[in-house]
C-alpha cells in the first residue's frame, strides 16, 4: 500500500523564527519567497485579495530517530491521554509534512509577507492556497480539552524578555 512520490519545494520561508518552539508564534513575521526560476511574478496575481494562507511545509529539521507512530502524550505531559500519531499535530511524522494556515499581509511579487506561519527561517514549502471560507468546517467543531489547554499560548504573542 506504500506509494512513493518526490514533491518539490516551490519555495521557502526567509525570516521569521529560527529556533521551532511550542508556544508564542503570535505575531511572527515572515516571507514565503517562492522560487522565482519557475515562476513567473503574475503566479501570485490577485492572491492580495484573500486575508490567509493554507500553508504545507516540510519539517525540514526534524530527527528522522525521534520519529513515534504509536501513541504518546502531547508535550510528555502527564496530565494528558495518550493519542496515537494521527491524533496530534506535531513535527514527528512520517513525511514530516506540516499545514499551517497564516495570515496574508502582503504580496510583493513572489515574496508573500505573512504572519503567525508556524514555520522557521530556511522551512521548504510544498504548496501555497489562499483560504476560502468555504473550506471552513462544515457542522459542529469538536475537540478535546487537553487541546485547548496545550495550544493556549501557541498564537499568543511572545512574552517581553527581560
Amino acid at each position: 500500500m506504500s506509494d512513493v512520490f518526490s514533491v518539490e519545494a516551490l519555495g521557502h520561508v526567509v525570516g521569521g523564527r529560527t529556533e521551532p518552539t511550542d508556544d508564542y508564534w503570535g505575531g511572527t513575521r515572515a516571507i514565503i519567497r517562492l522560487d522565482g526560476d519557475r515562476f513567473p511574478f503574475d503566479a501570485t496575481k490577485g492572491l492580495e485579495e484573500f486575508s490567509h494562507l493554507d500553508v504545507i511545509f516540510r519539517f525540514h529539521r526534524t530527527d528522522p530517530t525521534d520519529l513515534n507512530f504509536g501513541a504518546r502524550r502531547p508535550r510528555d505531559n502527564p496530565d494528558w491521554p495518550e493519542v496515537g500519531v494521527f491524533g496530534h499535530r506535531n513535527m514527528r511524522r512520517i513525511n514530516w509534512l506540516g499545514s499551517s494556515r497564516c495570515r496574508l499581509v502582503k504580496v510583493d511579487g513572489l515574496d508573500l509577507h505573512v504572519e503567525d506561519l508556524d514555520a522557521i527561517d530556511g522551512t521548504p514549502v510544498l504548496e501555497v492556497k489562499p483560504w476560502f471560507e468555504e473550506f471552513g468546517p462544515r457542522g459542529e467543531v469538536r475537540q478535546p480539552t487537553w487541546t485547548s489547554e496545550m495550544l493556549r499560548d501557541y498564537f499568543a504573542p511572545a512574552p517581553p524578555t527581560v
